[in-house]
Parts: C-alpha cells; structure tokens; sequence
C-alpha cells in the first residue's frame, strides 16, 4: 500500500492541541434527548479525551482515543512521532489501531511510552500488532515499539517529560508536566507526593467531569478546590461530561479557569 503525506498538514510546533475533551462515552452520547447532547453549540460536541503536542523533535500524541481518527482528520494533522499513554482504559487506549499509517511515513517503528500495566493491556487488547511478521506486513498492522516509563523524568522527541502520579479511584494513572504546563485527566485524588511536582504552572489542565459527585473523577467543585491550590495562573478543564452546558458553566467558573474544548490550541512558550 502505497502512502502520500498530505499537502500542507496543520503546524502543530510550540502547540498544545486540545484534540478531545469529553467523557468516556463522548457529547452528545448515543441516543440522549438532553439540552446538552442536542446543542447546536460546537463547544457541547467532545469527543474523547486526547492531546496533541508539538515538541521541538516532532508531534506527541497523549493518549489515543476511539475519536483519533476523526480527530486528526478534523484538525489536518499528517504526522505523529510519539504517543504517550496516562492509563489503559478504552476511551484513552482504543483507537490505537489508527496509529498504524505513521510508521510508513516515519520509516520505522512507532514508539509508545506508556507504564507495564498499561503495556500489558495493549498486548492482549493489540495481540496481533506483536505477530513475528509485522515488520514485513501492510498496513493491516500497526508497528509499535513500547517505550517503559514509571515516575522518574524522562525525554522524548527533544522535551523532558515529568511523570505525576494521580489516582482515577482505585486506578493508578499518570499526568504529566511539559514544562510549566501539566496535563491531570481521570483524577479524583492528588497523593501528597504529587502537589510538589505542580507548583510553579502557568497552565493547569485538570479533569471536571460533571457537577455531582463521582466516584472516580473529580466534579467541577472538586477541581476548583484543586487548581485554586495548585495555582496555575490558568487552568483548563476537561473530560466533560453531557451534563455540563459550556456557555453556562463556564460563566460560573472562578477567574484564570475555563472549560476547554475540542480543537482549543494553547501556545507552548
């Protein structure tokens, strides 16, 4: 199969790409009635949660979501180097078989940076992207190189990475700090270890899922209470659920804080 780079793709460079920023089941959800769902308002349309980053060695990818293809399609981005993974659930793991176009444009493997329980699902979710011939298969296989990470900092594509660890309930998942600019989804606990590593930020990108309580995400109130401690001097909120209204909510929201939304691009200084 023969593949041609598109003409003119989307500069990501010094770009942090908000490429989805809803919930697990994305906005508008499948077959719900709500003012949300069938808002006309594109900032009520996530899809699921993903980052796009342009480093000074190439585009990282957080995450790759059911949406990805649509995602990169929509923001005419032609090229990822890199992906890094926060956790193994499916609304962040399981468009991982729309990765495998970009070791043909790469010339090889496709590295992905991710903690051993989440590569451990990738090989049972993926089992056929590890098969001994898939280096001299099509397209039909993604070729991946697992990168290990744990909590120590680590390089990638030009950019030190600082692993922070959250807790999604009784899920261990990780954030990470590019710079003075750290990405916390799926969290409803900060361990005291954790609050050094966000000090100093000037963006804060945290997870608010809805205005109730939930058991593994923080709600809007929650996070709230967590920037105002954490004091960027802005934060992003994300993961979003059909329950929150962008235009209401985000009205409410204290000083230096918003609700991010698919496509939002933040310059990276």
């Amino acid at each position: 199969m023969s593949l041609i780079p598109i003409a003119n793709p989307n500069d990501v460079r010094n770009t942090l790409l908000f490429l989805g920023t809803g919930t697990s089941v994305g906005v508008p959800t499948i077959g719900c009635g709500c003012e949300v769902c069938q808002s006309t308002n594109p900032r009520n349309q996530r899809t699921r949660c993903s980052l796009a980053i342009g480093l000074p060695e190439g585009t990282l990818l957080v995450d790759s979501s059911p949406d990805l293809r649509m995602q990169l399609l929509r923001e005419r981005i032609g090229m990822i180097h890199a992906v890094l993974y926060t956790h193994e659930h499916a609304d962040h793991l399981f468009g991982l078989d729309d990765l495998r176009v970009f070791p043909y444009y790469l010339g090889h493997r496709l590295p992905l940076y991710c903690e051993s329980f989440v590569e451990e699902r990738i090989r049972k979710s993926f089992d056929y992207a590890f098969h001994p011939d898939v280096d001299s298969a099509q397209t039909s296989y993604p070729r991946l190189t697992l990168q290990p990470i744990a909590l120590e900092p680590f390089s990638v594509l030009g950019a030190q990475v600082v692993p922070i660890r959250l807790y999604h309930g009784r899920f261990k998942v990780l954030g990470f700090r590019f710079g003075n600019i750290a990405y916390c989804t799926d969290v409803n606990s900060i361990p005291d270890e954790s609050w050094p590593l966000l000090e100093g930020l000037d963006v804060l990108i945290l997870d608010a899922l809805r205005i109730k309580h939930h058991p593994t995400h923080f709600n809007v109130a929650q996070a709230v209470e967590a920037a105002r401690r954490i004091g960027a001097k802005r934060t992003y909120f994300t993961h979003i659920a059909h329950e929150i209204d962008h235009d209401t909510v985000n009205a409410t929201l204290p000083p230096g804080m918003e609700l991010a939304y698919d496509g939002l691009r933040l310059e990276l200084s």
